[in-house]
């Protein structure tokens, strides 16, 4: 079996991808018509230009124009549909999908319809593409204490059933400022039963890595890439095997490495972390999950024995009922097998 075979028949799960950046272009460009008047192209070139990111800032300046054409519970749902269509064909199972309520609270859909969106959507997705849709709701790191508000009270007041996890994501240099706040929200979503999944160390050094660790109780970290400049952060990570999401491509787009061949991945591997490969928004980086892993192989030289490791590790990591992650694991280990 070839390395392209292997991982196209490689069962996979996805932990850190997120709802609008998970937008295809054929979608964006139907959002952008629908919903005429904003900044992102209603062309197919033009969009792809739009998508040529400078740095982190200007990724989240167009991330941000793409969000706000998310403006009805429809879209929501068709977003949720979009990726689960997209992810079929790759041999991905099940999917934790980072949804941002702050965004949608503040083009004032009333959070009861998105839940529903999101349930709705689930189903479908289970229904129609065989794959199984959870999520992780994430506040947006440079809004403060009302997106903390806001993210925590619909986790916690009318969460959608699939709802497994809390995070954080955005520009990681604005989280000090209201440190209390999202120390805070995390505390209460972890009383909660959700699990704690925030971003951490994707363009900030170690100490965003510590704070989420130390703070905000991390079970697993979104990015981790630059905890190798912490001898100390190497050794723990090691020794709690806490699981880091690493999105090479998406680190190369937004800037945080100057070359593929320069990615961390490689070295986090021979330091013994735990890492799942992951594709973050996907179009918006002209990426895909299997193209992660195909990366993982024609730039890192992974062979199939490292492929299926990565991919055990994605499934043991998930919020998956056990016997669900048994039977994956098992599907696995059973192509591995088959050579």
């Amino acid at each position: 079996m070839t390395i392209d075979a292997f991982i196209d028949a490689l069962p996979k799960v996805e932990l850190h991808v997120h709802l609008i950046g998970s937008a295809s272009v054929t979608t964006v460009l139907e959002l952008s018509r629908r919903h005429p008047g904003s900044e992102v192209p209603v062309t197919e070139d033009e969009l792809r230009r739009f998508y040529a990111f400078r740095d982190f800032p200007h990724f989240a300046q167009v991330y941000g124009a793409v969000n706000s054409l998310v403006r009805e519970p429809e879209d929501v749902a068709t977003l949720v549909l979009g990726l689960a269509r997209d992810l079929a064909p790759q041999g991905a199972r099940y999917v934790e999908l980072q949804v941002t309520p702050y965004a949608h609270h503040v083009v004032g859909m009333p959070r009861r319809e998105v839940t529903e969106a999101l349930d709705l959507a689930a189903r479908r997705s289970l229904a129609e593409y065989g794959v199984e849709m959870a999520y992780i709701f994430d506040i947006p790191g440079e809004y403060g204490e009302e997106a903390a508000r806001v993210t925590v009270e619909h986790a916690l007041q009318e969460p959608p059933a699939a709802l497994v996890g809390f995070g954080i994501g955005g520009i990681e240099q604005e989280r000090p400022k209201y440190r209390d706040a999202y120390r805070s929200a995390f505390s209460a979503a972890r009383a909660a039963g959700l699990h704690s999944v925030p971003h951490g160390g994707e363009m900030s050094g170690p100490e965003t890595i510590w704070e989420v660790i130390e703070g905000y109780g991390a079970e697993r970290i979104g990015h981790g890439i630059t905890c190798l400049a912490d001898d100390r952060l190497v050794a723990h990570l090691r020794e709690t095997q806490i699981p880091l999401d690493v999105c090479p491509t998406s680190n190369l787009r937004t800037g945080q490495v100057a070359r593929i061949e320069d990615h961390p991945l490689p070295r986090m591997l021979e330091e013994g972390l735990y890492v799942t490969l992951n594709s973050d928004d996907p179009p918006m980086f002209a990426t895909t999950l299997a193209e992660e892993y195909r990366l993982a192989a024609n730039v890192f030289g992974l062979g199939a024995p490292e492929l299926a490791h990565l991919a055990r590790n994605g499934v043991r990591a998930s919020y998956l009922a056990e016997e669900r992650k048994q039977a994956l694991v098992a599907e696995i280990d059973a192509l591995v097998a088959a050579g």
